[in-house]
């Protein structure tokens, strides 16, 4: 159960970073935080929605999920986390409904880049 929680865990926080990086680059910009023009960040950001937005385009299923399944099909109680985190992560829609949010997220994540744009690094002599 320990490893099954762990990647629900993990599952969790790689959500969280696509979900909240883009309100905290909206809020950085407008407080001026730099971190926020990170190229390293942005485009992880970026490539992390893309990595959602291709799965559920080619219709697979997400590895976190498929390995945290196969764990717990051995495993026979549940746990706090997976009660909890499966109330946070998983939404009975139809599928098309979350490769439409999918893309839609990730069209303003990429919008974000114009409006917040990503800083470059320049080189002193």
């Amino acid at each position: 159960m320990l490893l099954a929680d762990t990647i629900l865990v993990i599952h969790l926080f790689y959500v969280l970073f696509v979900v909240g990086s883009l309100p905290l680059i909206w809020i950085g910009a407008l407080l001026k935080w730099s971190f926020v023009g990170n190229p390293w960040f942005r485009y992880l950001h970026l490539a992390a929605i893309m990595f959602v937005v291709a799965e559920s385009l080619l219709g697979v299923a997400c590895p976190l999920t498929v390995l945290e399944n196969e764990l717990r099909a051995i495993e026979t109680e549940s746990s706090f986390i997976q009660s909890w985190g499966h109330r946070i992560l998983f939404y009975r829609l139809p599928e098309f409904a979350f490769t439409l949010m999918y893309i839609a997220f990730a069209a303003l994540v990429a919008i974000t880049f114009k409006w917040v744009p990503v800083r470059t690094c320049s080189k002193s002599s």
